[in-house]
């Protein structure tokens, strides 16, 4: 009984079940506050293709990280023991056998919606399997790729609504940065783990001097997106949410220089990952 129960909290370990409920709350709040504002609440959420979407998105991100625990397993000992040690109570073919049948679940749900749907979540799935096997080890890609996978559920909505406005993007590329930036922190929190297993990485390639810069680069990029977002559009009351952005991201900068250690960089991550996870919160303030 003790051994059933400690699979099932594997497994939630495994497929990240809280990213993936974030990943729920700030697809609904999107379609709610942004896109489908001429309907009302109850109508959209209760909308059975948002639903479908929904969640095939949820069934196509549990598979990516079950595909990427699957091929960074030795990788995960090194950097992260605890985790690895709980994950470890699934078997390989256990993952590999539950990848595919949520492939197959996503790929039949997605029926539902169209074929469209259909082609979408194909090709986002056989890219996230190329990501987590051969593109994440390599330079730059491996960052630039996963932000954008990061991201790409939300294109699944925006398709739906056939929504590209202007403001839109300019959301989609603050998010795309702010993932960027806590993925190159995420690197030189596993640089010993990617050194050890050969992962080219910005900071296994060039170094801790050269990561830093390249997110002091990202955020200052995010600056400016952050002042256009308050200066150029609508966005109600989230403006709070970006001056608060601002003044965490110059907080991240100063601590990103004069941090030399594992513990350093996981403070960072964590609170760029709460500031992203704020930011969906406040969707509700536009």
């Amino acid at each position: 009984m003790k051994s059933t129960i400690f699979k099932f909290f594997s497994l939630f370990s495994v497929i990240r079940l809280y990213n993936i409920l974030v990943v729920i709350l700030a697809q609904y709040l999107t379609a709610i506050f942004i896109l489908d504002d001429q309907k009302d609440l109850l109508v959209t959420i209760l909308d059975p293709y948002l639903f479908v979407i929904i969640l095939c998105s949820s069934i196509s991100i549990a598979s990516g990280y079950i595909i990427n625990n699957f091929y960074d397993y030795e990788k995960d000992i090194i950097n992260r023991p605890i985790r690895s040690n709980i994950d470890r109570s699934i078997r390989k073919r256990t993952k590999l056998n539950l990848y595919f049948s949520l492939n197959i679940l996503c790929t039949i749900l997605s029926l539902y919606i169209s074929i469209r749907a259909v082609i979408f979540f194909l090709v986002y799935n056989i890219i996230l399997w190329l990501y987590s096997h051969k593109l994440k080890k390599i330079l730059i890609l491996g960052n630039v790729l996963s932000s954008l996978l990061t991201i790409t559920p939300f294109f699944a909505i925006f398709l739906y609504y056939k929504n590209f406005s202007d403001i839109i993007l300019v959301y989609a590329l603050f998010l795309f940065f702010i993932i960027l930036a806590k993925d190159l922190v995420k690197d030189l929190e596993n640089l010993k783990g990617d050194f050890t297993l050969n992962y080219k990485t910005i900071a296994v390639v060039y170094g801790e001097k050269f990561s830093k810069t390249a997110i002091t680069s990202i955020i200052i990029i995010n600056y400016i997106i952050v002042i256009s977002l308050i200066l150029y559009f609508d966005i109600g009351l989230m403006f709070y949410y970006y001056y608060l952005c601002l003044l965490v991201l110059s907080f991240v900068l100063f601590f990103t220089w004069i941090s030399n250690d594992k513990r350093d960089y996981l403070i960072i991550h964590n609170i760029m990952r709460a500031l992203i996870i704020l930011g969906i919160f406040s969707i509700i303030l536009i």
